[in-house]
């Protein structure tokens, strides 16, 4: 598992989750994940900083950055992507907003 890697969730409600845990760190039995969300047609309602729009296989999912938590490594579904190339500076931003306030 690595850091940025998309996985299957298996809940209808929260298709996928992002692993967003320092490779640093991959010893260790869990990880920290942020959910992602079907996107709806009008997002409107949520903070483009905060949550952003992540593309993955032609569908739109929003990052719930507040939402993010902690999955045993078990939990974590298979692998279906890895954002770090197209998304890093989105996912890290939105997480520095989350604890920085910036």
């Amino acid at each position: 598992m690595a850091r940025f890697d998309v996985h299957e969730y298996g809940s209808s409600d929260v298709p996928f989750v992002i692993d967003v845990q320092a490779d640093l760190l991959s010893g260790l039995k869990s990880r920290v994940v942020v959910p992602l969300l079907r996107a709806p047609l009008n997002d409107e309602k949520f903070f483009p900083r905060l949550n952003p729009v992540i593309i993955i296989n032609e569908e739109r999912y929003i990052l719930m950055t507040a939402d993010i938590g902690s999955e045993s490594c078990d939990a974590l579904g298979k692998k279906v992507a890895n954002l770090e190339d197209r998304y890093r500076q989105e996912i890290t931003d939105a997480l520095d907003f989350l604890f920085q306030g910036f």
